[in-house]
């Protein structure tokens, strides 16, 4: 990143390779398993010669800082997902009633009272003037009798009260809720920039802020593809194809690239055909056709980087009217 900071600075153009091709090519080449740094440089030449030059865009390190911040709050987010079943762990000790009165979700209540009251007969001894509080914080939906009844199935809970796990229980809740402040940080930060950048497939329903930024950071310049189908290609979601003689056949996803972008796209075939007709017409014609749930979710993903790539080639906006 440094190297091509500077020649960025320097204003060389310069080309990125994924150096498997290059490791293809010199076995294609020979069958001898020689290696030395003259061989390298000269097998590179011999490859460059064969390909056709692409200088990598200019302005790059803004979509490699965009990508660094999403990639960023999807560890976290495994990280939060991680705090969150050691603490339903140490609950299960210490009050293992709690979490399904919750309906086995811990939302900004259930953490926020875990983290005033450690352990179920805290919980049971909870002081009526702290309801306004808990009422304040669900913004209603937290009522009087489920106070109430929270703090009953407190005092008769078969959970064990022991120092030592509800001391657990809070670093395990200041970790979460510190990591999920930061999540929210990140939020923020990847918002304003999508919105600087402002991509022409932010205008489509159903692609939230999120993945446009993920979409915009893993892609990068979509100037460097020439059709719909290398982008498809570069996500890993086209089928593997097989042909010898007469006889042809597709195999499953090749999942090559990367799967941060290719789980955001997958992942998009929900909210699309939530606010799309068009979508979901073509999504409910690929299962009448016998493919399963998530083959037709794939096929989806080829629409939608079709529509992906007409707006930023021909600076559209998205019009569903004109979507076929």
């Amino acid at each position: 990143m440094n190297l091509k900071l500077a020649l960025e600075k320097a204003n060389y153009s310069f080309m990125e390779t994924n150096p498997v091709l290059i490791s293809k090519f010199i076995k294609a080449h020979s069958l001898r398993k020689t290696k030395t740094d003259p061989i390298d440089c000269l097998s590179i030449a011999k490859w460059l010669m064969t390909v056709e030059y692409k200088p990598h865009p200019v302005k790059f390190y803004h979509t490699y800082s965009l990508k660094s911040l999403t990639r960023l709050r999807d560890s976290l987010v495994h990280q939060r997902s991680f705090y969150l079943v050691k603490i339903t762990n140490v609950l299960d000790h210490i009050f293992p009633e709690f979490k399904p009165f919750f309906n086995n979700r811990l939302g900004s209540t259930a953490i926020f009272i875990l983290k005033n009251f450690n352990s179920a007969n805290d919980i049971a001894s909870i002081p009526d003037s702290f309801y306004d509080e808990l009422h304040n914080l669900s913004h209603g939906k937290f009522s009087l009798i489920k106070f109430n009844k929270l703090k009953t199935l407190a005092s008769n809970s078969i959970g064990e009260s022991n120092h030592y796990l509800s001391t657990q229980l809070l670093c395990l809740i200041n970790l979460y809720t510190n990591i999920d402040s930061q999540i929210d940080n990140l939020d923020q930060q990847i918002s304003t920039s999508i919105k600087e950048l402002n991509p022409k497939y932010l205008s489509i329903p159903g692609v939230g802020e999120l993945s446009a930024a993920i979409i915009y950071s893993e892609y990068g310049d979509l100037s460097k593809f020439d059709s719909p189908a290398q982008m498809l290609s570069f996500a890993g979601i086209e089928p593997g194809y097989f042909q010898s003689g007469t006889s042809s056949f597709t195999g499953h996803m090749v999942k090559h690239g990367s799967s941060h972008l290719r789980y955001t796209l997958m992942n998009l075939s929900c909210p699309l055909m939530l606010f799309n007709p068009c979508f979901a017409k073509y999504y409910q014609k690929k299962r009448d056709e016998g493919k399963p749930h998530r083959v037709a979710c794939s096929h989806l993903v080829k629409k939608f980087l079709r529509v992906i790539f007409t707006l930023e080639k021909k600076n559209l906006t998205f019009d569903k009217s004109l979507l076929v």
